[in-house]
């Protein structure tokens, strides 16, 4: 009988030293940015930028993995021009009206020994959901000299379709393939 107690308060202890290693990160609304590229006709690649992106990153401490939870504001879509800024989020591409946001999420993280490699997760647009993976190149975290939280920040990649979006208007004289650069640095919490 002790024995069964004694294993069934280490398991306990177990899980509870488990609940205690996931380490929660808040995106820093100065410093986390996703901006796209894509072809436009023949001239040129364009490149605008969500200015509003907030969210969470959970990672486990001993870098087993974790979870990601990000929002972009679609209306905060900055193309350098206000007209286009306006068309760009009509019903043919953002539909910012009935589709505000944007959403990452992710349950799917891997790790190599300079950090996180890629996130596997689903990206939702205009309702439509779709997996996307994320490639990430630089990944660090360390104390903010300025701030003093304990901060991560990564560069990331990745790639998708217009088209998957129910964003193709204008294929094939604006390029269907995005680009997407991400920028993020967060704040353990």
């Amino acid at each position: 009988m002790k024995i069964k107690l004694l294993g069934f308060l280490l398991m306990i202890g177990s899980l509870s030293a488990l609940a205690q290693t996931v380490e929660v990160f808040a995106a820093d609304p100065e410093h986390t940015f996703v901006s796209l590229s894509y072809q436009h006709l023949s001239y040129s690649v364009q490149t605008s930028r969500f200015d509003h992106v907030t969210g969470t990153i959970s990672l486990n401490e001993d870098k087993s993995g974790g979870k990601v939870d990000i929002i972009i504001d679609t209306k905060s879509i900055s193309t350098g021009s206000v007209t286009f800024n306006q068309r760009i989020q009509e019903e043919d591409f953002f539909a910012t009206e009935t589709f505000p946001t944007a959403t990452f999420k992710s349950d799917n993280i891997a790790f190599n020994v300079d950090g996180i490699s890629t996130i596997q997760g689903e990206l939702t647009i205009k309702g439509i959901t779709k997996p996307i993976t994320v490639d990430v190149a630089k990944f660090a975290c360390a104390r903010n000299l300025i701030t003093f939280a304990y901060t991560c920040g990564a560069n990331a990649t990745a790639k998708l379709k217009r088209s998957d979006f129910n964003m193709g208007k204008y294929t094939p004289f604006v390029g269907d393939e995005v680009a997407l650069n991400i920028v993020i640095e967060a704040s353990r919490q």
